[in-house]
């Protein structure tokens, strides 16, 4: 050898690693790596409810929508060998015509909505955004309640297109849930001055 030093190879984490965690935290498996995050903030958790709310109702339930979609509250998703909790995803029930009871879901989502935060926005932005495109998820909104924004992203082929931007209090039909008006300003707290 010229020198170099090899270093051992990293073990892969497992499922059994993610139980190990703490339950006041949310872990992924990313890449192989058990990725540990605070709950979120209320900023964040208020963020995903009303999209939730405003989503599940059209869609899920079919109240006053076209209907056609399970919509879930951070679903653990085993997408090969990477575990992920999206904070939002839907499913398309020509893809999942029975809902499944289980406690995490094999079969890919069409669309998952990432809420941003300090601590996770690198890794929803770096790091599972290839998980998803790898798993074929056709759609991500990543949202970024302290910047007030509304990313909307479309995969074509293996890569992420964005579709729209949407900032502030705008009124806007987004994909893949275009039939509906979606107020962002109900989505933003105000900070206190």
């Amino acid at each position: 050898m010229d020198g170099a030093v090899s270093s051992p190879a990293r073990r892969r984490a497992t499922v059994q690693d993610l139980l190990d965690v703490p339950d006041h935290l949310v872990a992924e498996l990313v890449d192989g790596e058990v990725v540990a995050s605070p709950r979120p903030a209320f900023r964040h958790s208020r963020a995903a409810s009303i999209i939730g709310v405003s989503l599940g109702g059209p869609y899920d339930l079919g109240k006053g929508g076209p209907g056609g979609w399970w919509i879930l509250d951070e679903p653990e998703l085993h997408l090969g060998p990477d575990v992920l909790v999206p904070d939002l995803a839907g499913w398309r029930r020509e893809k999942m015509p029975v809902f499944p009871d289980v406690a995490y879901s094999e079969v890919s989502p069409d669309w998952v909505c990432e809420i941003l935060s300090p601590a996770t926005a690198g890794l929803d932005r770096v790091r599972k955004l290839p998980i998803y495109a790898r798993a074929a998820v056709r759609h991500v909104w990543l949202v970024d309640p302290g910047l007030r924004i509304l990313e909307v992203l479309r995969l074509e082929g293996s890569s992420w297109v964005l579709v729209a931007a949407h900032d502030h209090d705008a009124v806007v039909r987004a994909e893949p849930f275009a039939e509906i008006e979606l107020a962002l300003a109900a989505l933003w707290i105000a900070n206190p001055t």
